[in-house]
């Protein structure tokens, strides 16, 4: 079955200041949609507001997921309905184990701690890792393959990736684009992902490049756009109208 995301005229305020300026955006569940931007373009402030985090103010527009208007949801709701957010900084939460965690999210308890260990070796993760406390003394690449575990067990319609790619080596950063990867044929799953690194997309191949500025996007292309950034940088779009590239 195919799930479609469909994101039109999004503005989001933060601390006071519109970041977001009538964002528009649509996928479908097995592309992967990569989103580059400088700094200050409004590319986090995305992965936050779709997620329904605290301090985004949500001014106008509209986010559908197979046709729910997710900004008038939870963020637990909005999870439930099949977005997955994997965090720049995946933060600690004592006191709750991986499993607890993931039960708590609506994983199917039955076997998990085996389904979660299976998971865990295809992103070359310590097992050891899934009895700690979320995330607690684990390094960042520790963190984003402990992620892309709760992806696998999860299996979201969408997933929002942050800046999945920041403080990862080339193995981890490698282990994590394999398992995205496969998700898109696995269980048909969507990829959004933001980034400031061709790197990520030498491991991760994309449907569809859109290039954010001032919070909005300015132009969307195929994979070959990413070598025209990284040619040209991005000041030949920051003042650019929407195109096709």
């Amino acid at each position: 079955m195919t799930s479609t995301l469909i994101i039109q005229g999004l503005r989001v305020e933060v601390a006071g200041k519109e970041v977001l300026k009538g964002f528009d955006l649509s996928m479908k569940s097995g592309e992967v949609h990569v989103i580059m931007g400088p700094n200050g373009s409004g590319k986090s402030t995305l992965a936050h507001a779709m997620s329904g985090r605290p301090g985004y103010k949500v001014l106008g527009g509209s986010v559908l997921l197979d046709g729910v208007e997710l900004l008038n949801l939870s963020p637990t709701e909005r999870a439930r309905h099949g977005l997955f957010l994997a965090m720049q900084h995946p933060m600690e939460v004592p006191g709750v184990r991986p499993l607890d965690l993931l039960v708590a999210a609506g994983a199917d308890p039955a076997h998990l701690r085996e389904r979660m260990s299976a998971e865990a070796e295809r992103v070359e993760l310590r097992t050891d890792v899934l009895d700690r406390f979320v995330n607690v003394d684990l390094s960042g690449g520790e963190r984003k393959r402990a992620e892309m575990v709760q992806l696998g067990i999860l299996r979201p319609k969408f997933a929002m990736l942050d800046e999945i790619d920041s403080g990862l080596d080339v193995d981890a950063l490698g282990a994590v684009a394999r398992r995205l990867s496969s998700a898109t044929t696995e269980w048909n799953c969507g990829v959004l992902a933001i980034t400031h690194f061709r790197r990520l997309l030498q491991e991760l191949t994309p449907t569809v490049i859109h290039v954010m500025s001032e919070g909005r996007v300015v132009a969307t292309g195929g994979p070959e756009l990413s070598e025209v950034l990284e040619r040209d940088g991005y000041e030949p779009f920051r003042q650019a109208k929407s195109s096709i590239i």
